[in-house]
């Protein structure tokens, strides 16, 4: 991999050129390629560390000036979902960081670059590597890319819970009317799938698989949001 290339385009991809390459560097070089440099290389778990500090504040401090009426504990909620591993591995594709990441050679041939938990902490790092390089207002504002703009109106796809994410769209039309219907329930006992199609004034507008009645309700309501342009955010 040429290093320099990458750092280039990595930099065009997150808006943010780098005074102190050594940070960037480091921000991308995992623990097992690290190991393979013995003594010249530093692996981004430190930057890492103090990555998920920064994070917290940012997104702590966004959530509390933007959402005043939302009380402590939606607040802890909805923070906790935007700074766990999914939502940082999402965050983390959005800009192909793991074209970018330095792995030693078994980890890159087993997938590595693709692995969530890899890809969610090489996002803190360079959030880390931002902030030592250019200070908080630069790590700020990379962070504020990644952020909903309209976490409450939808806040539940956040945590999985489509049905209700559903019915807050659903509501700001009283005349709508939604209804899950069991279609499809088949396997032994110890072992079903069941089928569920979510119907919106008799128009069905998803369908959904589950383990149990409630996993394909869920996975229906997740497909309407989904056709009705709402985008996945858990």
């Amino acid at each position: 991999m040429d290093v320099k290339i990458s750092f280039t385009e990595l930099e065009k991809q997150i808006a943010y050129q780098f005074k102190d390459q050594n940070l960037i560097y480091e921000a991308l070089s995992h623990s097992s390629y690290a190991n393979e440099k013995k003594k010249i290389r530093k692996s981004n778990e430190r930057l890492e560390f103090l990555g998920d500090s920064v994070l917290s504040v940012v997104v702590s401090q966004y959530l509390f000036e933007k959402y005043p009426d939302l009380p402590e504990g939606e607040l802890t909620k909805i923070r906790a979902a935007l700074v766990c591993e999914k939502s940082l591995h999402k965050f983390a594709c959005r800009i192909d960081l793991g074209n970018y990441l330095l792995l030693g050679k078994g980890e890159s041939h087993t997938g590595g670059r693709e692995r969530p938990s890899i890809l969610a902490d090489a996002f803190e790092a360079v959030i880390a590597a931002i902030y030592l390089d250019g200070g908080l207002e630069a790590a700020r504002t990379h962070i504020l890319r990644f952020i909903p703009k309209n976490i409450p109106e939808k806040h539940s796809m956040l945590f999985g819970d489509y049905k209700t994410a559903l019915q807050e769209v659903i509501q700001k039309n009283p005349e709508e009317k939604v209804d899950y219907r069991l279609i499809e329930e088949s396997g032994p006992d110890h072992n079903k799938t069941f089928v569920v199609e979510v119907d919106l004034n008799s128009n069905v507008i998803g369908k959904g698989t589950g383990k149990s009645k409630k996993e394909a309700e869920q996975m229906a309501a997740r497909e309407a949001l989904a056709l009705m342009g709402y985008e996945d955010a858990s």
